[in-house]
């Protein structure tokens, strides 16, 4: 049977005055250097901006950390 796939998520969160260039290098490192996706982005009515990552949660078979 086929395993469903188990993500672990981040929020970021950007204050108002944060320019697109920041929030986007700030991104790039988090896919890049971490492995995070991007999952969700939303802009709120008082300009903050918050983002969900997420990235896929790798388990090894027949290997537990509970011994």
């Amino acid at each position: 049977m086929a395993r469903m796939v188990e993500y672990e998520y981040r929020t970021l969160t950007f204050a108002r005055g944060t320019s697109t260039r920041e929030i986007r290098r700030a991104l790039t490192d988090q896919a890049e250097y971490a492995h995070w996706e991007l999952h969700r982005t939303v802009v709120y009515l008082g300009g903050t901006t918050r983002t969900w990552l997420r990235r896929k949660i790798i388990r090894v078979p027949g290997f537990s950390t509970l011994r």
